[in-house]
């Protein structure tokens, strides 16, 4: 059953309510990671929380090195704040070992291939160049390397999680890649100590009130892992008990003033949702499956009031404009000119005019 008692207070420590952030960057990090498996979701779920900032903003502080899209937890795509990528991809790289044994002997990629890939890619990355995916499987077929079969893609995803590589500027629509090292100048070097202590910090600040499950769940640590970094940052914390649930938030955070009846539009995969392994406090649990219905791991966009996921929505960008789907799980009663403004406000970050928002109700 949701809960006001929790909704608030993240809504308001997630920037979605009361006051955003500065810039792009300060959003990245005051989450700690945007989730990104979508790019084009997650500029979205970066421009919702930060002031006045349209998708070109979001796209800037990319070429500007602030932020970079790369593989540091649950071997899945987030942003991240350009100088804490390498340390994220570290601290949790490890975890993914076993696993990344098991696909490689899947796909036939053994030692020496996977050093050659490394070689392949970067002599064509060298001297901070992107390159864009399509060119990079061209450039490992060219070598005798099949991409096929999913092996490209693994291949890319394997070196962004081992830290060699990380994604660069669109070109066109296409993600370029680039060598993390020379693409990040001024990454921090942090022991394991430092990193686990940094990343809960960041967890609980930017999602409180969470569980230490939910913490373990977002960044892919085991449970033991995520007592320690906990431990170490309660201090700065405090906790609060919900229907016998303990769930830990900042100490220091200014009194939540979130707004009970907010209506806001937020992409899928957002924070919002996807930051939590218990989705229970923010939506009804007959809902729960028309977010992902597919089970395709595709997470669609989400209607929310007062903190409570109530539909999904769509969008279609046509030459004209956008057009907009609302479709709720139940009826929105008065509700519908604030989603109708909603809406609006997305068209704006986009920079695109809104031709037509529908309402749909057949869920």
């Amino acid at each position: 059953m949701p809960s006001q008692i929790i909704s608030d207070p993240r809504l308001f420590n997630h920037r979605i309510t009361g006051t955003k952030y500065e810039s792009p960057e300060a959003a990245v990090r005051g989450l700690g990671a945007v989730q990104a498996q979508d790019y084009h979701q997650a500029v979205w779920g970066i421009g919702l929380r930060t002031q006045s900032t349209r998708l070109y903003d979001v796209e800037q502080a990319v070429l500007d090195r602030k932020i970079v899209l790369t593989w540091p937890m649950r071997g899945t795509i987030f942003f991240v704040p350009a100088e804490d990528a390498k340390w994220m991809v570290k601290l949790t790289e490890s975890r993914l070992y076993s696993n990344d044994q098991k696909k490689q002997t899947e796909l036939d990629l053994d030692a020496a291939t996977m050093n050659q890939c490394k070689n392949v890619l970067y002599e064509a990355m060298k001297d901070c160049t992107p390159v864009s995916r399509p060119r990079l499987m061209e450039l490992l077929e060219e070598a005798g390397i099949s991409t096929k079969n999913g092996r490209g893609y693994y291949i890319l995803g394997y070196l962004g999680r081992s830290g060699m590589i990380c994604f660069g500027p669109l070109e066109g629509k296409q993600q370029t890649f680039v060598l993390l090292d020379e693409w990040v100048r001024n990454s921090r070097e942090l022991t394991y100590e430092e990193a686990l202590t940094e990343l809960a910090l960041r967890y609980f600040t930017g999602h409180g009130p969470a569980t230490i499950q939910d913490f373990a769940w977002w960044s892919g640590l085991t449970l033991t892992e995520a007592r320690r970094g906990l431990d170490m940052i309660k201090p700065e914390l405090r906790s609060v008990h919900v229907y016998g649930t303990e769930y830990w938030v900042s100490a220091s955070g200014p009194p939540v003033s979130g707004d009970t009846h907010s209506v806001v539009l937020l992409p899928g995969f957002d924070e919002y949702y996807l930051g939590y392994k218990d989705r229970s406090a923010i939506i009804e649990t007959e809902h729960d499956p028309k977010i992902a219905p597919h089970r395709n791991g595709v997470f669609q966009p989400l209607m929310v009031i007062g903190g409570e996921i109530v539909g999904v929505w769509k969008r279609e960008i046509k030459r004209s404009g956008i057009e907009i789907t609302l479709n709720p799980f139940a009826s929105i009663g008065d509700l519908e000119g604030k989603f109708m403004e909603a809406a609006k406000d997305y068209s704006d970050f986009m920079g695109l005019p809104l031709t037509r928002t529908e309402l749909n109700q057949s869920l």
